[in-house]
């Protein structure tokens, strides 16, 4: 493969040397990145809590979980690709990586104009059956439409961000990310201070953002010498590097999309306890989403890593990688989970001064924040499945140790019940359930693929 100083100076060699402190260095610039495009996400939030009102405030915040349901699809595609470019880099497949790159670049564009035009289409009827106050809805259904307008940049992002951390290039998507933040913060607080626009000031600062960002990664992937270069002339879809990419990608993405299914139902049931239970619960997601995209750093970290290392073979390297971003993401969990509640009156009031929003949003930070580190545990066992080539299987055990037994929950318990405080508890309890079936799969996986691994060398020594 090329050698070139993009290379040293951006690249982590996944698959020799000394392990803990590659993963540190490769996950902490994902932590800044995600807690970056938090700050950037809850500038939002902020700007029109604070100079458009409560009703604005919930109408941005509580569009997450749908946001989600629709573009989780094509993120889990992103992984797909992500999977694909580290396996073929670490078996430095030079063919198979460039056809990997171009198609995924493909889906990005496609998929982003696809979402254009469901956004437009359905978010009005998913919001009205979410629940949607009657004084929420307009604004949610506007900023919502002007959202999905950015589609096509924040797929583009993600692709581009994938093919790069599938490289152990984590410090060039941050570069971006900061960029185009500050530039979102810029111009949140001169479309809703200065010419009063409200949440669409907030959706169209979003949304220039977003194709900055993608502007960004396009010309880092362009202009790179090295084998995962994206040249406009070769941009096409080769049939079975997109059957790939589905296969590994589309069970990720439809557990993302069913998680928010989930999630959809849980936010239309707190939807009934009014606006300011909505506006406080907002506030404190937004809050445990910094503990949780820590958490996801390290999982991203587990995939990448592992798939690396399975592309060359590396098993006992692979058990290690496990080891450790588990002891991480425990450690990262209780840490920041634990200094969200201890502080979270104090965080609660950056979003809103309403004494009874901050009740409400301190209530939900009580019951899930803590042990969010079992959420952490459990996404990092699924990024070893999935950098393993394993990704239908840990759909299915995600979706019905947690998506599943949520709906019960809601349907079953909450409805005997109906407290924000037992619609909350159905999180940490279905983190341990699917926690626990996720350590026994990854165990039966792993021991799979070494044996099957051993039989494959010990063939080719025979032959």
């Amino acid at each position: 493969m090329k050698e070139n100083k993009t290379k040293r100076s951006y690249e982590i060699d996944m698959c020799s040397g000394p392990l803990f402190s590659k993963i540190v260095l490769f996950a902490l610039p994902l932590m800044v990145s995600g807690v970056l495009q938090l700050l950037f996400n809850a500038a939002d939030i902020i700007v029109v809590g604070r100079f458009a009102g409560s009703q604005s405030m919930a109408a941005v915040g509580s569009n997450g979980s749908l946001i989600n349901l629709m573009v989780n699809v094509f993120i889990g595609l992103s992984i797909g690709a992500n999977v694909l470019v580290a396996r073929y880099y670490g078996a430095r497949d030079e063919k198979n990586l460039e056809e990997t790159v171009h198609t995924a670049m493909v889906i990005a564009v496609v998929g982003g104009l696809l979402l254009i035009a469901v956004g437009e289409l359905l978010t009005k009827p998913i919001l009205i059956l979410m629940g949607s106050p009657e004084d929420v809805l307009p604004l949610a259904v506007l900023y919502m439409k002007i959202y999905f307008l950015g589609m096509p940049g924040t797929l583009v992002y993600n692709f581009g961000s994938a093919i790069l951390r599938a490289v152990g290039d984590t410090r060039r998507p941050l570069y971006f990310l900061l960029t185009a933040g500050v530039v979102n913060v810029i111009f949140n607080l001169i479309f809703v201070i200065a010419f009063s626009m409200d949440v669409a000031g907030v959706g169209w600062a979003t949304v220039i953002s977003q194709y900055i960002s993608a502007a960004l990664v396009l010309r880092c992937l362009i202009q790179t010498e090295a084998d995962y270069r994206l040249e406009l002339s070769k941009l096409r879809v080769v049939k079975h590097k997109l059957c790939a990419i589905i296969q590994i990608g589309l069970p990720a993405g439809l557990q993302g999309a069913i998680f928010s299914i989930s999630n959809v139902l849980i936010q239309s049931s707190i939807n009934s306890f009014g606006s300011v239970a909505m506006a406080g619960s907002t506030a404190s997601s937004n809050i445990e989403g910094f503990v949780y995209t820590a958490m996801n750093a390290i999982y991203q970290t587990a995939l990448s890593f592992t798939s690396q290392n399975y592309g060359a073979g590396n098993f006992k390297r692979i058990k290690k990688i496990q080891i450790y971003c588990v002891a991480f993401v425990v450690a990262t969990g209780l840490v920041l989970g634990q200094g969200a509640v201890f502080f979270g009156n104090e965080l609660l009031r950056i979003y809103s001064s309403d004494p009874e929003v901050i009740t409400y949003g301190l209530e939900r930070l009580a019951i899930i924040s803590g042990p969010y580190f079992l959420c952490g545990i459990m996404d990092v066992m699924v990024g070893g499945l999935r950098g393993l080539g394993s990704s239908v299987i840990p759909m299915f055990v995600s979706l019905t140790g947690a998506c599943v037994f949520r709906v019960i929950w809601i349907y079953t318990i909450f409805a005997m019940n109906r407290t924000l405080d037992v619609l909350y508890y159905s999180y940490p309890v279905s983190w341990l359930i699917t926690l626990t079936a996720h350590v026994i799969t990854y165990v039966i996986i792993f021991r799979l693929r070494s044996r099957n691994q051993a039989n494959v060398a010990g063939s080719s020594v025979a032959g």
